[in-house]
């Protein structure tokens, strides 16, 4: 204690560690930039699924969505996705909880159940290619859905979503 302190009476509280936003709010309260910044860029969510008609399992394929730049795994068209793939899936608070085929690596999906984020997401290294470097994202063993007729996507099945 300082001999200021002393002499006042006080003591001085030591700085409190910013706790980040991921720990301290609901998914529902988060800002629109708070959400998107949980994004690790993996790229998982745009392979390519496959619905098994009979018992509704989902599969994944080795097939990215064509906007997907499988280099950065970044969306060619974020904004406008919608109007060109018309079966993108907006991935939501809400729908964080209930979609299956969310990787369980995905932050979405590892806030909504309660989990933290890895060490290796953007967030919590503080470097956009830890989540390359560390092998979650899809980065150097996908394909991009050009050129794939539709028939032929279950070729590329390469395991159950989930």
């Amino acid at each position: 204690m300082s001999s200021t302190e002393e002499a006042n009476g006080t003591e001085t509280a030591p700085p409190q560690a910013t706790v980040p936003f991921w720990e301290t709010k609901p998914l529902e309260a988060m800002s629109g930039a708070e959400w998107e910044s949980l994004c690790d860029r993996c790229g998982q969510c745009c392979l390519l699924k496959v619905e098994d008609e009979d018992s509704g399992k989902i599969f994944l394929t080795e097939l990215a969505c064509r906007l997907l730049d499988v280099r950065s795994c970044r969306c060619r068209d974020y904004a406008d996705r919608h109007a060109s793939v018309l079966d993108c899936v907006v991935i939501t608070p809400e729908n964080s909880r209930t979609l299956g085929w969310l990787p369980e690596s995905c932050a979405y999906r590892r806030l909504a159940e309660g989990r933290g984020l890895e060490w290796w997401h953007p967030l919590v290294s503080g470097d956009a290619d830890t989540v390359h470097h560390a092998g979650i994202s899809v980065r150097g063993w996908v394909r991009s859905e050009k050129g794939v007729r539709p028939s032929a996507i279950a070729r590329y099945i390469i395991g159950e979503a989930g």
